[in-house]
């Protein structure tokens, strides 16, 4: 759908699904957070004393519903988070996590019924490799510019990033895509060839069309 629109480059890489349930479904619209390389007169333990910390104060500020969304500029050496940050956001209602840094305390997270997504098991605390700098603009995670309200689409493959002005109509059209390649898949495996069946011609679009009428 987003390439027929002229979008390229939506598919975040160098992520997976860290939770273990992996038929978990993610949406929902972008609530960013980006950092920079660590500088070690700035970043020692003290720095997450009291508020003010942009890490710390994403994770108390991600609307519910929304996704928390984080530019570790895909250095997944130290986590970017860790299970009890994770614990936090789920009971604030957030729809899901995604960051192309590292995640710590993974085997607990991974038990979480909650949507989580990283480069990789990490168990370097953030201050190692991470300064958080900035909350809700725009960002780049995976190597996919993200913006605030953006709409992110997870599941046990990946996660795609909607501009927040396509989502309605792609989401609308993305189900009757669906809807057709599930009956397309059941005609393959009825042993039919994909040629004039996948991409449709005429008569494939109209048989689809009967079948869709005696369907409803």
């Amino acid at each position: 759908m987003l390439f027929k629109r002229g979008f390229r480059n939506v598919f975040i890489q160098g992520i997976f699904l860290l939770t273990a349930k992996k038929d978990v479904r993610m949406v929902g619209e972008a609530f960013t957070l980006r950092y920079i390389p660590a500088r070690e007169d700035i970043d020692q333990l003290g720095a997450f004393e009291g508020r003010g910390h942009p890490q710390r104060e994403a994770i108390e500020g991600c609307p519910p519903g929304h996704v928390l969304v984080m530019d570790a500029r895909r250095d997944a050496s130290a986590a970017t988070g860790g299970d009890i940050l994770m614990t936090r956001l789920m009971v604030r209602g957030a729809a899901g996590i995604v960051t192309d840094g590292g995640l710590r305390d993974s085997t607990t997270i991974e038990k979480l019924d909650f949507p989580v997504y990283c480069g990789a098991r990490s168990a370097p605390l953030n201050l190692v490799r991470h300064h958080a700098i900035e909350m809700n603009a725009p960002i780049g995670c995976g190597g996919v510019a993200v913006y605030p309200g953006d709409v992110l689409v997870g599941d046990g493959e990946g996660v795609v990033v909607i501009p927040a002005k396509l989502a309605d109509e792609v989401a609308k059209e993305a189900e009757a895509q669906t809807q057709f390649e599930d009956w397309v898949e059941m005609k393959v495996k009825e042993g039919r060839g994909i040629f004039g069946l996948y991409p449709p011609n005429a008569e494939t679009k109209a048989e689809f069309e009967a079948w869709k009428s005696r369907a409803k």
